[in-house]
């Protein structure tokens, strides 16, 4: 039920040592309330006056509501412990992310990494809510309930022993079928969550080739696979609820019928027995309230176990490297660069290049060929699995150095709005920048037209469910982003015009090109028009790279450049 993981969270000793302290006050004031009812109850039954007894009922209700103030006190301390944790623990997953980079993101899934971070959070945070307040209590009051239980009636006391245990371990065969449930409907969410998310990417694709409706049965099928997974996990649920409903019940029933007949045959006085009545709902009371939520709470084990295993993930080796600003008579040199997705996925072979000052190169090659991992090695998002990097005369491990980052911009294939204004959208890296600066920025990658026909221009809301803009515009806010931070000079594009017609390439273009002056310039692409204006480029092919040169000496090579064109041009790609 708990992660051994829970017992080292911060806080989590102290808060722990509190609840344990309410619980046993508690514990002993659901005892002092039974006691004092019943004593009530006796004397009135004696003929006494109820004026003549009001002490004792007074008693009772001042247990009976410090009971339920202790409680209060204890899930708003649970409740405030478990909100300032989860907020941590998203920071937490957040930061482990950002230093593990895509490669996480791609084995985990999209939709998953992002439910995690939503729904499983919250699916956390209740967890910690519940758990902490049922085992604590379930481990305290009926402890205590059953030695005063022992102390008014030995038998009772022994029945109540043989009892518990057996509803415990009933409550254990019904837990871990539920828990196997539980699994599996997490992992049915895991799949549905990155279909769904695959879905959303590739639904242009999908129309474009006139898939989107038979794709759709394979949504329904997965939708309905957690469905069912759902419901048989809530059945099982359902079902144990009710047994262990029935069987505390049923238990309660036989004390009481038990204590009837020792009354009539004079064994034990009316006030022990109806004390120990009175204690009994109490003394399953915990077991029951942890069986109601235990269930609840399997969603919350599975995605706290997920969000600790991403966040214990040994983080990459890291360079210590001190890097200036790239200039004019730098060079970074790739020396037998090799990565592997896990241990059998796709590989990009041991490659070497050397690039010098401000040159555009340009890394060309068909979908899969490696571009993009090659890419993400020197963003620094990923780590290679042999070779070094020699920057600036510093040999390094990885490109994962914070001075290295610093001075990159990075412009994947599809740019991230945010749900602001589209001169916060622009400023985003450079929130200190005047209005003429952006003004300018916007005139030089081609938004002018763009911010004219917004209703308030550059104030006007962008992002998700706000003003809906082209990939093409998006891209060109990208550009805006990187043309207001002149202080980077290593510019990283990652297929940027990969989903935009070819009109609206040639356009965007001829805003992109002047940005490069200057720069560091890394652009993968499969686009063949764009080698005409690189200075360098490297040919991909199947994880390996097959070929490097100028544009005019892949040309006179007739090698895998030239192959590469002549597959391409069926395209209608000018090369």
């Amino acid at each position: 039920m708990i992660d051994r993981l829970m017992f080292k969270l911060t806080g989590i000793r102290q808060l722990m040592g509190k609840l344990v302290g309410l619980y046993v006050l508690q514990a002993f004031l659901v005892i002092g309330q039974s006691l004092f009812l019943s004593y009530f109850l006796v004397r009135l039954w004696r003929g006494h006056q109820v004026l003549a007894e009001w002490p004792w009922l007074a008693w009772f209700v001042g247990c009976y509501l410090a009971r339920h103030a202790l409680n209060w006190l204890a899930s708003r301390w649970l409740d405030d412990y478990a909100r300032q944790t989860v907020r941590q623990m998203r920071q937490s997953l957040l930061a482990k992310l950002f230093v593990l980079g895509p490669q996480v993101v791609q084995r985990e899934g999209t939709g998953n990494m992002v439910t995690l971070a939503l729904d499983g959070i919250s699916q956390v945070e209740e967890y910690i809510t519940l758990v902490f307040s049922k085992m604590i209590n379930m481990m305290i009051a009926p402890i205590l309930i059953l030695i005063v239980t022992f102390y008014l009636d030995l038998t009772s006391g022994i029945v109540m022993v043989i009892v518990y245990p057996l509803i415990i371990l009933f409550f254990i065969i019904l837990g871990l079928a539920a828990q196997a449930r539980a699994d599996r409907q997490f992992e049915t969410f895991q799949l549905l969550s990155n279909h769904f998310i695959d879905s959303l990417r590739g639904i242009d694709t999908l129309k474009y080739f006139g898939l989107s409706k038979p794709y759709s049965k394979s949504i329904y099928r997965s939708s309905e696979n957690f469905r069912l997974s759902t419901m048989a996990t809530l059945r099982i649920a359902m079902t144990s609820t009710f047994a262990l409903d029935f069987f505390t019940t049923l238990s309660i029933a036989m004390m009481a019928v038990f204590l009837g007949f020792k009354l009539i045959d004079g064994e034990i006085g009316l006030f022990p027995a109806l004390g120990i009545l009175i204690m009994a709902p109490e003394y399953f009371l915990p077991l029951r309230n942890f069986a109601n939520d235990y269930h609840a709470t399997l969603n919350g084990k599975n995605s706290f176990q997920k969000i600790m295993a991403i966040i214990n993930e040994p983080s990459p080796e890291t360079s210590s490297a001190k890097l200036h600003s790239w200039s004019a008579s730098d060079q970074l040199q790739i020396d037998q660069v090799a990565f592997q997705y896990g241990d059998d996925g796709a590989q990009l072979k041991p490659l070497s290049f050397t690039t010098r000052g401000y040159q555009k190169i340009g890394i060309i090659g068909m979908s899969g060929s490696g571009k993009t991992t090659l890419i993400n090695l020197l963003s620094g998002f990923l780590p290679p699995r042999a070779g070094q990097f020699v920057v600036q005369d510093q040999a390094m491990s990885t490109m994962d150095e914070s001075t290295w980052r610093e001075q990159i911009t990075y412009i994947p294939q599809s740019p991230y709005l945010f749900d602001d204004t589209l001169r916060n959208n622009i400023a985003f890296y450079t929130p200190d920048a005047s209005d003429e600066q952006i003004q300018e920025a916007v005139k030089v990658v081609g938004l002018t037209d763009l911010v004219d026909e917004l209703p308030e221009g550059l104030e006007t809301m962008i992002g998700t469910g706000e003003r809906a803009l082209s990939g093409g515009q998006a891209q060109r806010i990208a550009l805006a982003r990187a043309f207001l931070d002149q202080s980077r000079k290593v510019m990283i594009f990652d297929e940027p015009t990969a989903h935009l017609d070819l009109e609206t390439e040639i356009s965007l273009k001829e805003a992109m090109l002047p940005l490069m002056k200057d720069h560091l310039v890394f652009f993968a692409t499969h686009r063949l028009h764009w080698m005409r204006q690189m200075d360098y480029i490297l040919v991909m092919d199947h994880g390996q790279l097959v070929e490097q040169g100028t544009y005019d000496e892949l040309i006179a090579n007739q090698g895998s450049f030239v192959k590469l064109v002549n597959q391409m041009k069926g395209g209608g790609t000018d090369a």
